[in-house]
Parts: C-alpha cells; sequence; structure tokens
C-alpha cells in the first residue's frame, strides 16, 4: 500500500514539472505578440500635382491700319503667367515670313502700352511693302505661336483703269496714276496681268514694259514727278480676241 501511494506521489510531482515547463515555453511567444512591440506601417505618399497650361493661344493681333509708312496692330493679351504673358509686349516687324519664322533681322519694333488689349503703331516703314509680325515681352521671351501677315503698307501712289472704246480685234484704255500720300512720287510704275491673249500695240504717256501676260508701264521722262493729290494719266491701244471686263492695276514707286 505504501509503495502504491508513493507511485502516485511521484506521478503528481512529474506533472507539476511539466506544467510549469510548458508555461515557461509558452511565455516568449506570448510576450513577441503584445502591441508595444508590433512593427507600425509606412503611410503611402500623395503625388504632388502637375499644372498644365489651357489648350489657349497666351496673345494673338491683327493689323487694323496701314499708311504709307506705318502699320496698326491690335493685339489681345488672352492669358497671364505662367501660361502667357503681362504688358508691355515688344512687337517686331520682318520684311519676309521666313526671317519671322527664324526672328531674323527685325526691320522695326515697338512696345505696347500697359493694357492687356489695345494697339500700337509701328512707323518708319517702307511705302508699299509687306510685313509679318511677331510678339514677345520686354525681358527677351518670344512667343512661338502667332506669326502675322503679311500686311502691306499703303503704296504712295494708285491707279485705277477705264476701257474707254472696243471692236472685235481690241480696245482703248485709259489709266490714271495718282499719288495720294503726303510725300511726292519721283516715279511711278503701273502693273497689272491680262487674262486673255491682251497685247500692248502702242502706249502713250508712258513706257511699256513687261511680257506675256504680265504687263507694265512705267512714266515717261516728263510725268514721273507727282506731288501729294498730283496724278497723271497714259493710254493704251490693245489688240485683244476678247475685251476684259476690267483691268486691276497696281502702283509702285
Amino acid at each position: 500500500m505504501l509503495r502504491t501511494l508513493g507511485a502516485a506521489l511521484a506521478a503528481a510531482l512529474a506533472l507539476t514539472g511539466l506544467a510549469a515547463s510548458a508555461g515557461a515555453d509558452r511565455s516568449p511567444a506570448t510576450t513577441a505578440m503584445t502591441p508595444a512591440t508590433a512593427a507600425t506601417p509606412t503611410p503611402t505618399p500623395t503625388p504632388t500635382p502637375t499644372f498644365a497650361c489651357p489648350p489657349a493661344l497666351p496673345v494673338t493681333g491683327q493689323v487694323t491700319g496701314a499708311t504709307t509708312t506705318s502699320l496698326t496692330i491690335t493685339y489681345w493679351m488672352v492669358l497671364s503667367p505662367p501660361c502667357g504673358y503681362d504688358p508691355p509686349l515688344l512687337v517686331s516687324l520682318f520684311t519676309s515670313r521666313e526671317d519671322a519664322t527664324g526672328w531674323r533681322d527685325p526691320v522695326a519694333e515697338a512696345v505696347t502700352g500697359p493694357e492687356r488689349s489695345g494697339t500700337v503703331t509701328i512707323g518708319g516703314l517702307a511705302p508699299g511693302t509687306e510685313y509679318w509680325f511677331r510678339f514677345g515681352d520686354t525681358k527677351g521671351t518670344r512667343d512661338p505661336y502667332v506669326i502675322g501677315g503679311p500686311a502691306r503698307t499703303l503704296s504712295l501712289c494708285s491707279a485705277t483703269a477705264t476701257i474707254d472704246s472696243r471692236w472685235g480685234g481690241g480696245f482703248v484704255a485709259t489709266v490714271t496714276v495718282r499719288n495720294g500720300g503726303t510725300e511726292p512720287v519721283p516715279g511711278w510704275l503701273v502693273s497689272w496681268r491680262w487674262s486673255g491673249d491682251e497685247r500692248i500695240q502702242s502706249v502713250w504717256g508712258g513706257v511699256a514694259e513687261g511680257s506675256g501676260q504680265d504687263a507694265a508701264v512705267r512714266n515717261a521722262s516728263w510725268n514721273g514727278t507727282l506731288a501729294p493729290g498730283a496724278s497723271a494719266t497714259f493710254g493704251l491701244l490693245v489688240a485683244s480676241s476678247a475685251t476684259p471686263a476690267t483691268i486691276t492695276p497696281v502702283c509702285a514707286r
């Protein structure tokens, strides 16, 4: 009996040791899972928005006036920086589209006023000449979009033609040359293009030039100089199978 009681006591002590050992083994694992030692997640960064300019021209303009020596340009500054410009603008003139495209050899420039829309007049130009314009600002920024033109200054002289008589094989016409400017015209050249088989047979009051469909008459030695408001005339005898409805001459110095 005593042997049985001793065996039972030994078994109980063995079970108690195993329980204590198991509790000691579980304790570290339980400590590792506590919130105090858990890793903190890294927040996702917010992307910075990219600014985009609206699809519009920052500045635009057109020629709204001309004299023999000046052009007037009306402009509109549509957008402000960073997508556009602040006044004043610098307006540059070129004598060919190629020069304007490459910003080469501007022949005249003018600065606008402080208004965001208005007009600017550029003087000192040659009469009867074509120009192209571009915009920039006074800090050196050049507008990459607008190339305006061609715009022509007025000629010092103008020409009109009337058909005086006609018949089956030709007609007679009179051309009037007038100085509409404020400076004397030292000489003139009137040109036009025939629409059919017209051929000049004779000229009085001028000297015929040109060939084929491109006709031209230069002033005679005695009627080339025209004071402001003065005029001169020359006549034409023309052979043609059909008389044109009109003749549209252009006068230049």
